[in-house]
Parts: structure tokens; C-alpha cells; sequence
């Protein structure tokens, strides 16, 4: 069976991680502009106050998307680029750099997917308190409006937020991303309720101002488990483990998919928290059990287990096992089983919106940026994945993450999982071997990738 005809062949970038251009034309400061800078929270001292530059050399980025022939290209609105002061007046330099940056895509032939939220709030908005403040889902609705009103005649695919699990475990949670706290548990149940507020409050606007010519999800991350064989029971098994409430509640899928796909807040929740768990009143539900269009999912490796206080993936971790430049388990497989999961739950059809390895690329001296080891993975990944669709899954598309190298956060720059290598000093763009590879993966539609089983890693 394969890829379907018109399957999304994608790119991913956030909009921090790439732009640069941090105080440019109008732009506010957002978390990671503001609180970044502290001692230790950045590895080596870096920002993404520069990176990529993609504000400035967005035109030669899509020139590059449109050579690899890149089919989709999902990035993320910069909040307060868009209104400096996360609500009030919008800042006419940032909408229109958006709108320019849609019209370059659509004229080059390649379909925008926007992510409305990919981690960088106002300044402004932190300072009032951020998603604690219970008129955040308002901020954000009114956000939206302001974004659908610039481009929505020209998109049709949208995500309202980036994985609210790894928003909130790492940069509320164990503070190691903006904006650098360490709430408690009651403070992240609050949060979760003004968060799922306002995707539901952007869905509302996004259908009433753009009816239903647009295409609307979320795309979360959270624990994927694969199962020790193919029997019956072990498959039973890594799905009820997928589906679990552990530790950290704010990480797991049914944590935020309960609500927003079934309308009902998942019974554990109440087991767990009794009288501290948050509720909804019925016209809340309803407004965050909107219906969705597909089903977005990051996914990078198979969940590891808590094993005597740390963490081990029993499948996949042993001496010498294959790992990526940050240190992630290859597992080929998540992609097979997240997809038919998700798939069977939800009935939806679903995209990939992340996925992909870092590694340490270098320009070599014949001037090209050889990453056989990225080929390697992702022709298992992608295999692992083609399954699925051979079964019957309606997979919908793939976006690598990430387009180019950029700012990866935490760790600073070295970690680079782009398509495209960039020098930091020079801002020169080099696309890999394998962004040349993905070139020749979409022209023949995934065709030429290996046999799944002939990928699995063991």
C-alpha cells in the first residue's frame, strides 16, 4: 500500500530556535529572550539572540526547502513578535513578516503548518503571572484572533500548541527550560486547566473566522512504550503502559488527550488528587472538546522505565547500544507503534510533526556535510513507519525535525539535527547528504526505503 498520494513530506522549526532578530522591528521580549541569560541555565552561556537568522534569510531557507523538495514546512508564530506586549496592540512589522514568509512558502509550492504556541510567552504576560494567571486562556484567544486574521486566508493547517508535556515538566516542573521553575504539583494542575482553556479557546477562533477549509490539532509529545514481541498480550501491554499516569502526571498522553479528544479528565486523575484536581464546568469541556482533524505527535525514542531510581529503555539500552549525539536510544520501531497507538485510539488520521537525530556534523574538506549515520536512522525510522501505512493506518505525513541546525535549547548549539548545517559564525547554509537523501525519499514517495524489518535495531 505505502505512502498515500498526497502524503505531507515535512519540515519542522520553532520559532526561537531559528529567528534571531530577538529585539528587531517592534519585538517584545519573551521568556527565553528574558530569562535565558542567567548563570548556568544555557550550556556554554549561548542564546538564540541571533541563531539561524531565519527573520532576516527566510527567502534563502525556502529557496533550500524548495531544492530538497520539502512539501511542508511547519514553523511557529513568535508570540511577542506578533504583540510585544502579549495582548493590546499587534506589532504591524511581526504580522507582516509572517505574511511574507507564507507568500515566499506558497509561491515556492510549499504548504505552511503554523504552531501557534512553541514555548516563548511574553515577557509581559510571565511577569502577570503566566499560565497560573487564569485569564491566560483569554491572552491567548485573543492571540490567535490576531494571527488568524493576518494569514488565515492562506493557511490550512494549524497547531495551537508544542508539547505541553515538555513545557511544562521541564520548564515548570524541574525548571531547566524558561521559564526556569519549580512549581509544585497543585500549581501544575492549575496550569494545566488555563492551558487546555486556551486551545480551546483557539480552535473556537479559528473555526468561526475560518470555517472548515482549515485543518486543526495540537501536536503533544509523552510516552510511547514498544512492546517486548508481537503477541497479543505484550502489544496489550506497551498500550496500557503508553496510556499510564505515572509519576509525572503532566508528561503522560492521557493527561491532556482525555480532555481534549474525549471531553472527560481521566479517572486516575481523581484517584491521585481527589478534591485537588481541577474540573471544568460542561460549556469549558465543550469549548476544549472541539473537534480535531488529525492527530499530531512528536516522537524521537520509545519510553524508557523507572529501574532502581534512574531511567532504562530494558529493549534497547545495553553496552555499546546505538545512540544519538544527545545521548537518545535509536529505536526505529516507536514510530510503527505510535502511529497504529494513536491511530486506534483516536481514529484520527496522523502526522509525525517531529522526528528526527542529533548528531555532531561538520563541513568536511571537499566542502560537504556527510551524516551517513543520519540516513542510516531515518531510513529505519521511516521504514518503521511505511508499515504502518502498509496496515492500514492512515499516516498523513512527516516532518523532520529539524530543517536547519539551530538553537537546541538548554544545550546550546552543538547538538544539530538539521537537514541543513549551519555555521554559527558565518550564518552560511550547507545542506547535508541527507537532506539530499530526503530529496530522492520524497520523489519516489518513501518507495526506496528498506524492508521495517530489515531496519529494527537489536
Amino acid at each position: 500500500m505505502g505512502f498515500r498520494d498526497d502524503f505531507l513530506w515535512g519540515a519542522s522549526t520553532a520559532a526561537y530556535q531559528i529567528e534571531g532578530a530577538w529585539d528587531a522591528d517592534g519585538k517584545g521580549p519573551g521568556i527565553w529572550d528574558a530569562l535565558s541569560r542567567g548563570p548556568g541555565r544555557i550550556a556554554r552561556g549561548e542564546n538564540g539572540e541571533v541563531s539561524c537568522d531565519h527573520y532576516h534569510r527566510y527567502k534563502e531557507d525556502v529557496a533550500l526547502m524548495r531544492e530538497m523538495g520539502i512539501k511542508l514546512y511547519r514553523f511557529s508564530i513568535s508570540w511577542p513578535r506578533v504583540i510585544p506586549g502579549g495582548v493590546g496592540a499587534p506589532n504591524p512589522a511581526g504580522l507582516k513578516y509572517y505574511s511574507d514568509l507564507v507568500d515566499e512558502l506558497l509561491n515556492a509550492g510549499i504548504e505552511p503548518m503554523v504552531t501557534l504556541y512553541h514555548w516563548n510567552m511574553p515577557y509581559a504576560l510571565f511577569r502577570r503571572g503566566g499560565w497560573l494567571n487564569e485569564d491566560s486562556s483569554l491572552w491567548f484567544e485573543e492571540y490567535t484572533a490576531r494571527v488568524a486574521d493576518a494569514l488565515g486566508d492562506r493557511i490550512r493547517y494549524w497547531l495551537t500548541f508544542n508539547e505541553p508535556q515538555m513545557f511544562m515538566f521541564l520548564g515548570h516542573r524541574i525548571g531547566i527550560h524558561a521559564p526556569f521553575l519549580h512549581c509544585t504539583d497543585d500549581q501544575i494542575i492549575a496550569m494545566t486547566r488555563n492551558v487546555l482553556l486556551a486551545h480551546g479557546r483557539a480552535v473556537k477562533v479559528l473555526r468561526d473566522k475560518l470555517g472548515d477549509k482549515v485543518k486543526i490539532s495540537i501536536a503533544p509529545t509523552g510516552d510511547c512504550f514498544v512492546p517486548a514481541d508481537e503477541t497479543q498480550k505484550a502489544i496489550e501491554a506497551a498500550f496500557r503502559q503508553s496510556l499510564e499516569i505515572g509519576q509525572f502526571f503532566e508528561f503522560s498522553n492521557r493527561w491532556w488527550a482525555d480532555p481534549i479528544y474525549f471531553g472527560k479528565l481521566p479517572g486516575e486523575a481523581f484517584d491521585r488528587f481527589g478534591k485537588r484536581m481541577f474540573t471544568l464546568t460542561n460549556d469549558e469541556m465543550s469549548l476544549v472538546n472541539q473537534k480535531l482533524d488529525f492527530f499530531a505527535y512528536n516522537i524521537y525514542q520509545s519510553q524508557a522505565e523507572y529501574v532502581d531510581g534512574g531511567m532504562l529503555n530494558r529493549r534497547y539500552e545495553y553496552p555499546g547500544c546505538p545512540i544519538t549525539y544527545y545521548g537518545w536510544n535509536v529505536t526505529p520501531e516507536v514510530l510503527y507503534w505510535s502511529a497504529r497507538f494513536w491511530h486506534e485510539r483516536y481514529g484520527l488520521p496522523v502526522i509525525i510533526t517531529e522526528n528526527g537525530m542529533s548528531d555532531n556534523d561538520w563541513v568536511c574538506l571537499d566542502g560537504k556535510v556527510h551524516d551517513a549515520q543520519r540516513i542510516d536512522f531515518l531510513s529505519r525510522y521511516l521504514a518503521c513507519l511505511k508499515r504502518a501505512a502498509d496496515e492500514g493506518v492512515d499516516v498523513m505525513g512527516y516532518c523532520h525535525w529539524s530543517l536547519m541546525d539551530n538553537f537546541e535549547w538548554a544545550s546550546g548549539y552543538r547538538n544539530r539535527f538539521g537537514l541543513v548545517h549551519v555555521d554559527f559564525r558565518t550564518l552560511r547554509r550547507t545542506v547535508k547528504d541527507s537532506g539530499y537523501w530526503y530529496k530522492s525519499l520524497i520523489e519516489s514517495n518513501g518507495a526506496n526505503l528498506p524492508d521495517w524489518d530489515e531496519a529494527t535495531v537489536h
